[in-house]
């Protein structure tokens, strides 16, 4: 890795910094007595040097011109926080012991998303760890953190990190992570992180005083310049991209990235940042084990998602499917505020669309967007793309946190669930939604002076649009970011499971997740297209079957309204999944109750079929 300081097979230590503003640049060291030792210049503005007097736990920080005093922008460890001195860390120290590990195909990915402060009452990596066993039980194939790269303050989502090299030391030890990732693959799970590409937080961000070529006011975003992807000296600050995601996969052995936000990226380089990062990641590890990259781009990309080949090579495995989200989330709560608007309109229709080609807007008209949106997805795989009922933002980003069942009836909730968990596309669960969890997840952050104060009203007046909000002293009512109060509230609470309706719920999802296992994903790959048998609007019934190319079918019949309906005749097979015991006895055929769906195989060897159908 070019950037920052590396343990060098003679015990030295090599010290390097890009700072193309500065003439000068100083490594000091802080363990017991300050000394400050000069770095060598070198070309195209890098700072050097190799020496002794340092060695692994040294705790260091760079001085610009005599001044001001920065932690190191690839830092691999702050144990004082983002203000605080960078730590030397050698990485060939830990003893991993699962070299055996290569990962599994991404069609086996069952999802879970978690923020590590608040998925435990611990808050940390070992925390994540004691929970292991539980994940793998539910059915769970893969683990997704939320951002951890070090943030200020003691609390934060992630997505305000700054020294993007760094695990957060609120979390742990670097040593503490790649034990949760050694362990959690010793279960056979992956690990995926969440990684911020698109701006850096507003605090503790020091590169505009020794390296302003990072930022490109060409380029403006939410958070002010863009990232410097493609102007002057922008080879620099793509190859510090590059290395963080090659350095999250091989030092901690992740098993794949999700990419934040990345229709916040602008880059008008050709091949762009997005298409050489993923490029660099598959000739670098391609053959050794299985990598994932997921993309959240609301500009609907499905050219970052193509497959080429008998093999099916590709630069992203997949994206997070907001628009099946936003289209399930109106038909369980009628909700119409927001980009919710542009599905209140033909849910059904958008949802069949959805489970049938991908996206829902594939170059259509976005009213919400003022634009069109989307590019023709109907040619990727189910497996391109990922479903969920909640995660981080569906959730979080509401004025109270309010999770699915908070807003929507348990039985609307329940239909919904039997889809996504056993449709094609790989699913994803957001933390304690599987049994049911009454905590809310709700937007905190660490800031203090102005910068909080400025972070809670922005935060308040985010809602001012919203009809409930529109009063000074309704807004007034949301949580403060920065009060610990909130995050606190944030924290999962596991004594929920001791709870029958919550255990009950639990017991649904690891019913669903192990019909997922032993039936769908090993048609995933098998599928060759689809095809909507009958999709209506007015009576919200829809059946649709997903075609095999050896001839097997997968078939969904699904009732999303408030009366019985006799559907016309569809999916045949046998039944793998029906929502409850009245389909399969006490109706004819072809009748299905409220909120009810029924899932079916045709055409596919299964011994025992009760075996697998569910109420």
């Amino acid at each position: 890795m070019p950037f920052g300081a590396a343990v060098c097979q003679d015990g030295s230590i090599r010290f390097r910094l890009w700072a193309p503003k500065a003439g000068r640049v100083d490594v000091c060291f802080e363990n017991g007595r300050i000394q400050n030792l000069p770095l060598i210049s070198l070309e195209g503005g890098w700072f050097e040097l190799t020496t002794l007097e340092a060695s692994v736990g040294t705790q260091y920080r760079f001085q610009i011109d005599g001044g001001i005093k920065v932690p190191d922008p690839a830092s691999r460890f702050q144990p004082q926080d983002v203000q605080g001195p960078s730590e030397v860390v050698d990485p060939g120290v830990f003893d991993w012991q699962d070299r055996q590990w290569v990962g599994r195909p991404w069609e086996e990915a069952i999802l879970y998303e978690l923020h590590v402060g608040t998925f435990t009452p611990e808050g940390s990596f070992r925390g994540v760890e004691e929970k292991l066993d539980y994940l793998r039980d539910l059915g769970i194939t893969a683990i997704e953190l939320m951002p951890i790269a070090d943030f200020p303050g003691a609390r934060n989502w992630g997505y305000d990190g700054v020294l993007l090299y760094a695990p957060d030391s609120s979390y742990g030890r670097p040593e503490d992570l790649k034990q949760l990732i050694q362990s959690a693959h010793k279960k056979g799970l992956m690990v995926f992180l969440d990684v911020v590409y698109n701006h850096f937080g507003p605090e503790g961000n020091y590169l505009h005083e020794y390296a302003p070529q990072f930022f490109s006011s060409r380029h403006q975003t939410a958070w002010g310049d863009g990232i410097n992807f493609d102007g002057p000296d922008s080879r620099v600050v793509r190859d510090f991209f590059i290395h963080n995601a090659l350095y999250w996969l091989e030092e901690y052995r992740f098993d794949g990235l999700r990419l934040d936000a990345v229709h916040a990226i602008a880059d008008d380089s050709i091949p762009d940042i997005l298409t050489e990062l993923a490029q660099t990641i598959r000739l670098r590890l391609g053959n050794e084990r299985f990598v994932h990259l997921i993309l959240e781009n609301e500009r609907n990309g499905a050219r970052y998602l193509r497959r080429e080949g008998k093999n099916g090579k590709r630069l992203y495995d997949a994206q997070w499917n907001d628009d099946l989200h936003h289209a399930v989330h109106v038909l369980l709560t009628r909700e119409s505020d927001g980009y919710y608007s542009d599905y209140v309109r033909q849910p059904i229709t958008r949802l069949c669309r959805c489970l049938k080609e991908g996206f829902a807007y594939q170059g259509e008209y976005s009213e919400y967007h003022g634009a069109n949106r989307g590019e023709p997805s109907a040619e990727l795989p189910p497996s391109a793309f990922v479903s969920f009922l909640q995660n981080h933002d569906q959730v979080g980003n509401r004025a109270f946190g309010e999770r699915i069942l908070q807003l929507a009836p348990l039985q609307k909730v329940r239909a919904a669930m039997e889809i996504l968990l056993l449709a094609p596309s790989p699913p994803m669960l957001f933390m304690g939604e599987e049994f049911a969890a009454t905590t809310p997840f709700l937007y905190f952050c660490d800031f203090h002076g102005e910068l909080a104060r400025a972070v809670r009203e922005g935060r308040r007046n985010e809602f001012a649009r919203f009809a409930k909000f529109n009063s000074l002293e309704t807004r007034d009512q949301i949580p403060d970011p920065n009060a610990e109060q909130t995050f606190l509230q944030s924290k999962l609470d596991w004594e929920n499971l001791q709870r029958e309706r919550h255990s009950r719920w639990l017991t649904r999802y690891q019913q669903l997740l192990s019909i997922r296992q032993r039936l769908i994903i090993p048609l995933i790959k098998r599928i060759s297209g689809a095809r909507v048998q009958f999709c209506d609007e007015e009576s919200r019934a829809f059946a649709i079957e997903w075609l095999c190319h050896d001839g097997s079918r997968l078939g969904l019949c699904a009732n999303l309204s408030d009366q019985t309906l006799m559907l016309p005749p569809s999916c045949s097979g046998v039944a793998i999944y029906r929502s409850s015991p009245e389909i399969a006895t006490g109706f004819p055929s072809g009748v299905l109750p409220p909120w009810s769906v029924s899932w079916s195989l045709a055409g596919w060897p299964i011994t025992d079929p009760q075996h697998f159908v569910s109420y």
